[in-house]
């Protein structure tokens, strides 16, 4: 499998990159902003044997998604899969008191930038003998229920699992699947300042029925079966990866869920 996988320097995407590339594919890794940790993970993906190049671009520029298929196809011979996983989370604010400028830049990152990529790509994975090629979008339980503050945000990853869910449909003839990730609480690089507060900590894992917070590594599993075998009659689904959390609001109608011990 040839993919290429976009916000692939730290986190979520950087995890993906590495599962996909253990599972014997070759990676495309791409990036904008951290292009040292970029270069890391494709040495590291190198050294372990692995074929990986990294390609660089900003995806609030409308011409970068074309132009990073074009890359990854010139450089790995072709596309199977591509991984939308780069996003940007503007700072917490009142939807109302929203900038042009911020609507602008996260409609472009975690929507357009997607439609974009999947166009560009669409002729590629068509042509592709690969079993199981296809599209994985990664959105957010953002997308799913209300996210006060994060509204912008929230409505484009809202839009990108609908996205997915036509694309899925169009795209089914042509023997691709389409689906997505639906992250809960994890703990990347961008997070950490939340889980490094012991308190905030507790309260979230008061949350989430599992009992801890997700890791990028779990993400990585998900997108890994939704583009292996496992998965072949799996498509226009949004698969959610919370622990639980977003399905446990009931329990917290009483004055303790049951997945706290009494001894808490």
């Amino acid at each position: 499998m040839r993919i290429l996988v976009t916000g692939a320097s730290r986190g979520i995407g950087r995890a993906i990159a590495a599962r996909l590339a253990a599972d014997g594919a070759e990676i495309a890794a791409c990036g904008s902003r951290h292009g040292g940790e970029l270069a890391s993970l494709v040495d590291e993906l190198k050294a372990a044997g692995h074929r990986a190049v990294s390609l660089l671009g900003d995806l609030a520029d409308a011409a970068v998604p074309a132009r990073l298929v074009d890359e990854a196809v010139a450089a790995l011979g072709g596309l199977d899969a591509v991984v939308g996983n780069a996003a940007y989370a503007p700072a917490p604010g009142p939807f109302v008191e929203l900038e042009d400028a911020v609507w602008e830049r996260t409609v472009a990152v975690n929507m357009r930038a997607n439609w974009l990529l999947a166009r560009a790509a669409y002729p590629h994975l068509k042509a592709s003998a690969a079993p199981n090629k296809g599209l994985v979008t990664i959105s957010s339980v953002g997308g799913i229920e209300p996210y006060a503050l994060m509204g912008v945000y929230a409505a484009t990853k809202a839009a990108l699992i609908q996205m997915t869910k036509v694309l899925a449909q169009e795209w089914a003839a042509d023997g691709l699947r389409v689906n997505c990730v639906s992250p809960g609480m994890v703990r990347t690089d961008m997070s950490a300042p939340i889980y490094d507060n012991p308190h905030r900590t507790e309260r979230r894992l008061r949350l989430v029925p599992a009992g801890r917070i997700g890791l990028p590594e779990d993400m990585a599993g998900a997108v890994a079966w939704l583009l292996g075998p496992e998965s072949s009659y799996v498509t226009g689904q949004n698969i959610v990866v919370d622990g639980g959390y977003l399905g446990s609001v009931q329990a917290h109608v009483s004055s303790r869920p049951p997945w706290i011990r009494k001894s808490d």
